[in-house]
């Protein structure tokens, strides 16, 4: 069984603000860098086989903090777990218009389906590189959403979860499924 824990990134001043960060390479807060150190101390006496990071800052920042507890090596980036581009909307303030806007087609910004479907194809990626393996992978709100709404087939995810900084989901692959054990889990986050 191949077995992954998603942790979203710690706190950005852009998340604070409720500015969609979207592509836009913005670095961890104070809060923020706290919230990776918590997930680190939570996560140090899980056994995870590979620590794996979308290569925004904000995502490598929060994966180094939490490895200062787990001692890999290596952080392997992977792009098919970089944010959700949101074209010309990005650092815009989150609001309901905006929202209506996101929920739509819209010519710059990356589609939910076209979204899911890189993310969908990384997990795939990890599961053939690292079969039975039990790994970490730090990535973004918009990624994490959009495997929940595919595993769940729109039950939770995107539209519907609001995730928080320093969360962790984990999933599992068994009989040929991808499996949601549990999502949004904050009681780590002090």
């Amino acid at each position: 069984m191949t077995k992954i824990c998603l942790v979203r990134h710690g706190e950005t001043d852009w998340n604070a603000l409720r500015r969609i960060q979207g592509r836009e390479d913005i670095p961890l807060n104070e809060n923020g860098r706290k919230q990776a150190v918590d997930c680190g101390v939570y996560l140090k006496d899980h056994q995870f086989d590979y620590l794996i990071s979308s290569p925004m800052t904000r995502a490598k920042q929060t994966a180094t903090l939490i490895n200062e507890h787990l001692g890999f090596e290596e952080i392997i980036e992977m792009e098919a777990f970089m944010e959700r581009d949101y074209g010309e909307v990005s650092g815009q303030i989150i609001d309901d218009n905006l929202r209506e806007i996101l929920d739509k087609d819209h010519p710059t910004i990356e589609s939910w389906d076209a979204l899911k479907e890189r993310v969908m194809k990384g997990l795939h990626m990890i599961h053939e590189k690292y079969p039975n393996k039990s790994i970490l992978l730090v990535a973004h709100g918009g990624v994490i959403n959009a495997i929940l709404g595919a595993l769940s087939n729109g039950e939770i995810g995107s539209g519907k979860t609001k995730l928080m900084n320093g969360s962790i989901t984990t999933i599992h692959f068994r009989n040929e499924l991808w499996n949601i054990n549990d999502y949004n889990l904050v009681v780590h986050l002090s």
